[in-house]
């Protein structure tokens, strides 16, 4: 028998428009209960070809009762499976070898080379869409069927900018030199790519400052004041603001905030005549919450996990990410005055509570700080 063995040896995420490599080997290897009655066809194994291509998989989810159509067979190197969903994106396949030859207890090694479009989807699990990523790798034996081994990996979009001329420009306007400093002396000159443009301009989206403030008010009055330091930030980094309620004339008892997505599907399918819908979902990726209650300041500090997927656009849907704010007000006079000795905490407070979202831009973050919690494990498959 031959066990395929398959692994990525630039990291399990990638930004579009990084390439990625796989090391893939095939080992021939006999079975336990078999060396002691070794045929001489068992000596050698042969396999007719083995190719590999990456494939972008887009499904509905069971929530809108909808399933996703099994994608037709082109060719033998496009073999898809109804579970997984259409596809939408995938390169052209790359054949590894023809009518290889294994002497037993050898070990054959192919790599598998291959740039993202910078223009491509990335992962995403959504409340309603799903898209996921897989390199597909694809071999038969002479007279059996085709086995293949899919590994997993994970996009991140560039930019909500997909134009090239689009990002050029940006580039021209945007100045770097205090974010990256270049050597005076150096005489090399490094092409601008779409990719090392993107990046230049994602880096001066989320390094720069710009405090915004906003009062917080409501029916009966002010409760406060809110500054956001920036607006656009990167995977991994934390939120931050500050409440100032000393300029509130209504009681602030506690306020809670959460990072929450918006999902909005653009595409309409058969079954449906719509073009457009809106993920009403409270899923929360991270919160804070406080008791501001005798509080005249208060600071946020909201971390963005590494594992969701920043802001994009595509044909089928677009995600946005929005900071949504819980105030609970009352309009008693809780706290005890300065001659008040003794104080005890009411059994009943006539409350509100009022909402307020808030947009945040939220972009990807360089792979290498992702893939440092991600295991890079080997697949396997047995080919008898």
């Amino acid at each position: 028998m031959i066990e395929l063995a398959a692994r990525l040896t630039t990291g399990t995420v990638y930004l579009a428009g990084e390439a990625l490599e796989c090391c893939i080997t095939f080992c021939h290897t006999t079975q336990p209960e078999h060396r002691d009655s070794q045929s001489h066809s068992d000596i050698l194994e042969n396999l007719a070809w083995a190719s590999a291509q990456i494939h972008c998989f887009f499904s509905t989810s069971k929530n809108t009762g909808e399933k996703s159509s099994p994608v037709e067979k082109t060719t033998a190197l496009e073999v898809t499976s109804c579970d997984i969903g259409d596809v939408v994106f995938h390169t052209k396949p790359k054949i590894l070898f023809c009518d290889l030859t294994i002497p037993l207890g050898e070990t054959k090694t192919f790599w598998y080379r291959e740039s993202l479009p910078i223009e491509a989807p990335p992962s995403y699990r959504g409340n309603l869409v799903k898209y996921s990523y897989k390199v597909t790798i694809a071999t038969q034996k002479v007279g059996s069927h085709i086995r293949m081994v899919r590994i997993p990996f994970r996009v991140l979009p560039i930019s909500p900018i997909m134009n090239v001329q689009d990002l050029a420009a940006l580039c021209g306007n945007e100045t770097t030199d205090e974010l990256q400093p270049t050597n005076p002396f150096s005489e090399e000159r490094k092409v601008e790519t779409p990719l090392t443009m993107a990046l230049q301009v994602l880096q001066n989206l989320t390094a720069r400052r710009s405090p915004n403030s906003y009062m917080i008010t409501n029916t009966r009055g002010k409760v406060g004041r809110f500054c956001l330091f920036k607006s656009a930030y990167k995977l991994g980094e934390d939120i931050v603001g500050t409440f100032d309620f000393s300029v509130g004339t209504v009681t602030c008892m506690q306020v809670s905030v959460s990072l929450q997505p918006e999902e909005i599907v653009k595409k309409s399918t058969p079954s449906k005549n719509t073009n457009k819908e809106t993920s009403s979902r409270s899923m929360t990726v991270a919160r804070y919450h406080e008791v501001t209650l005798g509080l005249t300041h208060s600071q946020l500090i909201l971390p963005i996990p590494l594992h969701i997927t920043p802001a994009f656009d595509t044909e089928e849907v677009s995600l946005n990410w929005r900071l949504h704010f819980e105030f609970v007000t009352t309009n008693e006079k809780l706290l005890p005055s300065n001659e008040e000795n003794d104080w005890n905490a009411p059994l009943n407070v006539a409350i509100e509570t009022m909402v307020w979202n808030l947009p945040v831009k939220i972009y990807s973050t360089l792979p290498k700080q992702i893939t440092q919690t991600v295991g890079n494990e080997a697949y396997k498959m047995v080919i008898k």
